[in-house]
């Protein structure tokens, strides 16, 4: 269970120095490349929650992501025992998730800045980014069968 705190807090850490990073250096809106043709940091105050959905209600969206988590913590619960694989990707989950839940409760939006602009149509972040990871990965492991007894 350690590496799962420990995965956990170190996303929320990373997630929440890069956002104070931005909002110290940009200006909403602002732009800057990053690398030529691939990546530029875009700082956007996103209201959505994934991909624009679900509207841009801070509650609903903060409640929504404590059900979800909810949900992931009792259908993995057993798992999580098991596999170093769902550890990690729930870790990654848990982390990511809260990082955006306090900029939900702090700001009412959500500090979005990774840019990849040529190639994919949404800003997102560091929480965001491991959010989707996450999930990859207790899919890999569901596909494992390490996820079932």
């Amino acid at each position: 269970m350690i590496v799962l705190w420990f995965v956990a807090l170190a996303v929320f850490a990373l997630d929440r120095w890069s956002k104070a990073l931005v909002l110290g250096s940009f200006f909403p809106g602002e732009s800057r490349l990053v690398i030529p043709r691939l990546l530029w940091w875009t700082y956007v105050q996103n209201t959505h929650g994934a991909f624009g959905m679900f509207g841009s209600s801070p509650v609903l969206l903060v409640v929504l992501a404590m059900v979800v988590l909810t949900i992931f913590a009792f259908a993995f619960r057993d798992a999580v025992q098991k596999s170093l694989l769902v550890r990690v990707g729930f870790g990654m989950i848990l982390g990511g998730a809260v990082g955006n839940i306090v900029d939900r409760l702090q700001h009412q939006w959500v500090v979005d800045f990774i840019d990849f602009k040529t190639i994919w149509p949404n800003v997102f972040n560091v929480a965001d980014a491991s959010i989707t990871v996450g999930v990859g990965l207790l899919i890999i492991a569901s596909l494992r069968r390490e996820v079932r007894s």
